[in-house]
C-alpha cells in the first residue's frame, strides 16, 4: 500500500513542505532502475543550502520513493537526467485526484510526474504545453502518450451513486486497492442494509485519513498500511518516515526471506483461485443436476406426441417428474420424434459435462489439499539450499502451477507410478493436448487406425518411461478409442516431436513420422 491512492494524499502534502520554493539541482541515475533528485534552497560552489533528497527505485518487481538524509554521487557510471529542468523552482507538490501519480509543478508551469500505477513506474517530464518531453524509463512507449488532464480522475462518490451501482462499492472507490477491499469486504459480508453499508465504507475512508501508517509483515514481506493488519511491527504518524522505514525493512531481506516470501505468495495465491473456482463449479453442478435435463425434456415429448402440432417453436405439456405444466422449446422443421431424438443428444452431452465437473471438483479439492501441505513444509524450511531443492523437486513456480491448473480443467488426467497421463477429451480438445499442452519430449499415444483420444505421458527429466507407465497409457488410450471393446488393440507410441500437423487437416488429426506399436487390453480409470 506503499503505492496507494490514500497513503499519496497523506504523502504529496508532506513533500509538499518540504520541496516548495525549492531549487532542482539535479537528477542523476547511477543504477539501471534507480534515479535520485536533489532539491535545495540554493546551491554555491557545490554546497547545498538546505538539501532535499528523493531517491525512486522503480523497479519491474519493485517500485518505492525514499528519502535519504544525504547522497554522495559516484564519480562513475553516473548519468545526468531531465537536466531541461535544472534550476527551476518548485511552486506546488500535489497528488492527482483517484491517481497513483504525484506531481512537482515548477513555477514556469512545467513538472515532473511520479507515475505510480500500472505494469511499470515511471518518472516523466512534462513542458509548459502539458506534453511529454522525457521518461525515465523510455520501454515504456505508452508513457509517451500520458496528457496531463487526464490524470485527474473525478468519480461520482454519492450514497445515490452507490445505490445505483448495486451496493457495489468497488466502481465508486477504485482507489481502494486489495488489501482495503479485503479489509473492508469483510466488515460488510454480514450487513445488508444499504444505509449501514455506507456508513460502514464512510467510516473507513475517515480511517484512512488519519495519519497513521503501519509497517508490518504479510506471508513473510514487510508492508507499508494504513489499516492496522498482520504483524505491526512499528506505528509512525510522519508519511516522510513511514515510507523510509518500509524502504528499508524491504531492501534487508535476506534470499531465504525473499524466496520463501514468493513461493508463498504463489501458493496462496493459487489456493484462492482453487476456492473460487470450487464455488463456481459447485454452483453449476447443482443448477445442472437440479435443473429440467434434456433426457427427461425428451421422455416428456415422447409421452405426449399426440398434443404437439406440426412445426411448432414451443408448446406447453404436463410434466410428470414434477407434476405441473412446462414449456419446452421445439424446432419447428422438425418432428416431435426429431425433437426429442435432438435432447436425447444433447442429454449425453450433459452427461459429459457433469462427469467432467464432478472429475475437476475431486482434482481441483485434491490439488488445495497439497499446496496447503507445501506451505505446512515451506514455512518451517530455514535453508535456502534446502528451499531451492523442495520448490524443484515438486515444480513449484508459477508457470508449472498455472498449467497444472488448465491441465485439471481441460483433460482427463491420471497419476500413475509418480507419471502423469493425460487423455483428450474429443477432437479439438486432443488437438488442444497435442499443440499446446505437450512438450517435445513427452510420449504421445493413440489407438491405430480408429479415432479415439490423444494420450500423452509427461516426460521427466533424465528419466526413461517406465515400461509399466507406457502399457497403463497405451490401455488407456485404447480404451478411449473406437476399439474399446476389442479383446486386444494395437496402440501407437511415439515420441511428440515426431508428430506433424498440415495445414487444412480436420481437427484430432495428425502425422506420424516414427512409431512403436504396443498391444494391450483395452482398461478404463
Amino acid at each position: 500500500m506503499h503505492q496507494n491512492y490514500y497513503f499519496l494524499k497523506q504523502l504529496a502534502p508532506r513533500l509538499d513542505q518540504e520541496l516548495s520554493g525549492k531549487l532542482l539541482i539535479e537528477t542523476f541515475s547511477q543504477e539501471k532502475d534507480e534515479l535520485v533528485l536533489v532539491f535545495a534552497d540554493s546551491e554555491s560552489d557545490g554546497l547545498l543550502q538546505n538539501p532535499f533528497f528523493i531517491k525512486a527505485t522503480l523497479r519491474s518487481n519493485f517500485a518505492c520513493l525514499s528519502f535519504p538524509d544525504k547522497f554522495d554521487r559516484a564519480r562513475r557510471n553516473s548519468v545526468n537526467l531531465f537536466t531541461s529542468f535544472y534550476g527551476r523552482r518548485i511552486n506546488i507538490v500535489s497528488v492527482f485526484l483517484n491517481e497513483r501519480a504525484i506531481a512537482i509543478y515548477f513555477d514556469d508551469n512545467t513538472n515532473l510526474v511520479f507515475k505510480l500505477y500500472g505494469n511499470r513506474s515511471n518518472l516523466i517530464g512534462f513542458n509548459d504545453k502539458q506534453e511529454v518531453i522525457e521518461l525515465f524509463n523510455n520501454k515504456l512507449a505508452t508513457d509517451q502518450t500520458i496528457r496531463l488532464e487526464t490524470l485527474n480522475r473525478p468519480i461520482d462518490q454519492t450514497f445515490e451513486a452507490y445505490l445505483a451501482n448495486n451496493l457495489k462499492h468497488e466502481a465508486l472507490f477504485p482507489t481502494f486497492g486489495k488489501q482495503i477491499n479485503k479489509y473492508l469486504n469483510n466488515l460488510l459480508k454480514d450487513e445488508n442494509s444499504a444505509d449501514k453499508r455506507w456508513e460502514i465504507i464512510q467510516n473507513l475512508l475517515k480511517e484512512l485519513d488519519k495519519p497513521e501508517f503501519y509497517i508490518s509483515k504479510i506471508e513473510l514481506v514487510p508492508v507499508l498500511l494504513l489499516l492496522p493488519i498482520g504483524e505491526i511491527s512499528a506505528t509512525y504518524t510522519d508519511p516522510l518516515e513511514a515510507l523510509n522505514a518500509f524502504y528499508y525493512a524491504f531492501i534487508r531481506l535476506s534470499g531465504i526471506e525473499k524466496e520463501k516470501a514468493e513461493i508463498i505468495r504463489i501458493l496462496n495465491k493459487r489456493i484462492q483461485q482453487t476456492d473460487h473456482y470450487l464455488e463456481n463449479t459447485f454452483k453449476k453442478l447443482v443448477e445442472l443436476e437440479e435443473g429440467v435435463r434434456n433426457d427427461e425434456l425428451a421422455n416428456i415429448i415422447m409421452a405426449n406426441l399426440h398434443q404437439i402440432p406440426a412445426r411448432s417453436e414451443n408448446v406447453e405439456l404436463f410434466d410428470f417428474y414434477r407434476e405441473q405444466p412446462i414449456k419446452i422449446k421445439l424446432k419447428k422443421d422438425l418432428s416431435p420424434q426429431k425433437n426429442a431424438e435432438t435432447y436425447y443428444r444433447k442429454s449425453k452431452n450433459e452427461k459429459i459435462e457433469l462427469d467432467r465437473l464432478n472429475d475437476s471438483l475431486q482434482a481441483r479439492e485434491a490439488e488445495k489439499v497439497k499446496m496447503k501441505q507445501h506451505l505446512e513444509v515451506i514455512e518451517k524450511i530455514e535453508l535456502l539450499r534446502e528451499l531451492r531443492s523442495y520448490i524443484k523437486t515438486h515444480a513449484l513456480n508459477g508457470a508449472v502451477l498455472s498449467l497444472a491448473a488448465a491441465v485439471i480443467e481441460l483433460f482427463k488426467k491420471v497419476d500413475f507410478l509418480g507419471y502423469t497421463i493425460l487423455i483428450g477429451r474429443n477432437a479439438k480438445n486432443n488437438d488442444l493436448l497435442t499443440k499446446q499442452y505437450a512438450f517435445k519430449e513427452d510420449l504421445w499415444l493413440h489407438a491405430r487406425d480408429v479415432s479415439g483420444s490423444h494420450v500423452i505421458i509427461k516426460n521427466q527429466p533424465g528419466k526413461k518411461f517406465p515400461a509399466p507407465v507406457i502399457e497403463r497409457a497405451a490401455e488407456l488410450a485404447a480404451f478411449y478409442s473406437k476399439r474399446k471393446t476389442d479383446s486386444l488393440c494395437p496402440v501407437i507410441v511415439t515420441p511428440k516431436k515426431y508428430l506433424r500437423k498440415l495445414k487444412g487437416m480436420p481437427e484430432g488429426a495428425v502425422i506420424v513420422d516414427k512409431e512403436d506399436v504396443v498391444m494391450v487390453v483395452p482398461k478404463g480409470e
